[in-house]
């Protein structure tokens, strides 16, 4: 990247200088902001030790040497090396929660926070309490530990093939004091939990194909692969989670699957399988729903 010129005094500077060099960067945006304005912002408040929100009361402050180096690095580093700002600062958000992450687990992403912000209703309701709960593939431990702050009663199994994953969900775990309702399992899906059954299942995992990962954004290549990649229509996991998921429900439990934009390859595989599609706010089709009778009644 380009060294700034002197005149770059104020965060106001330089959040039009970064805006204007991520945008000829080409840099994408897919892991916590949408756009060059935000993004920059985002690094820029970082590096100088500030909140999220105390963007307008440093945009005239005068900064001092040391600060502005501070910035032109945070920036620099996103330019060259691809990085995602989540990376780069160890924070990502869901909503208004806060997580540790880094290169162990990808960046928290999932449309199911915004269903329970609402509590997963009209799916979920008091007619039928989640006592306990499962978060297959979690990562960060992002996921359980939003089902655990929207079922205060419940008892959350978070299951991840990777150790790695599984330390840095722990972190999170810890931040949020939910030791004694969340528990950490490294399984390969079902493997390690096979006697247990779930009023509710939830799951975000790998279902990215293998064209799309040849043509992933360089700052895609900074998550796990594995992560990520489900084979040649994306569904190898999706495939075992459907096949599995009946016998660890309970009789009125369900079955909720994050899949991407995959939706049209979810029905083509299995087209007799009667989908319930939830849209969200700023989704359509990326979340599919299955009771345990529906899944009982093909699988089985």
């Amino acid at each position: 990247m380009q060294a700034p010129p002197e005149s770059l005094i104020t965060a106001r500077d330089w959040l039009s200088w970064a805006e204007k060099r991520f945008t000829d960067a080409g840099l994408y945006f897919g892991h916590g902001c949408d756009n060059a304005f935000d993004e920059a912002a985002w690094l820029i408040l970082h590096a100088l030790k500030q909140p999220l929100n105390g963007l307008d009361a440093m945009l005239d402050v005068k900064l001092d040497k040391d600060q502005c180096q501070s910035i032109y690095d945070l920036l620099n580093r996103r330019i060259s090396e691809r990085i995602p700002s989540a990376y780069l600062t160890r924070q990502a958000w869901l909503g208004d929660f806060y997580f540790y992450v880094d290169e162990r687990v990808i960046v928290p992403r999932s449309y199911f926070a915004e269903l329970l912000e609402h509590g997963l209703l009209p799916w979920v309701t008091d007619d039928m309490p989640v006592r306990r709960a499962l978060d297959l593939c979690t990562g960060s431990g992002c996921l359980a530990i939003l089902m655990a702050m929207t079922f205060a009663d419940a008892k959350i199994d978070a299951v991840d093939v990777s150790m790695s994953a599984l330390d840095v969900a722990r972190l999170n775990v810890e931040r949020y004091q939910l030791g004694t309702r969340v528990e950490l399992i490294e399984s390969d899906l079902f493997g390690a939990v096979s006697t247990r059954q779930y009023d509710l299942i939830i799951s975000n995992p790998p279902y990215v194909t293998t064209e799309a990962m040849r043509l992933l954004p360089a700052e895609y290549l900074h998550e796990p692969g594995m992560a990520l990649a489900a084979g040649a229509d994306g569904l190898d996991i999706v495939r075992r989670i459907l096949h599995e998921s009946a016998r660890h429900l309970t009789p009125h439990g369900i079955l909720m699957v994050e899949v991407g934009h995959n939706a049209e390859l979810v029905e083509a595989a299995f087209p007799d399988i009667p989908f319930t599609w939830i849209d969200t706010e700023s989704s359509e089709q990326k979340i599919f729903l299955l009771s345990r009778q529906e899944l009982h009644d093909y699988f089985t």
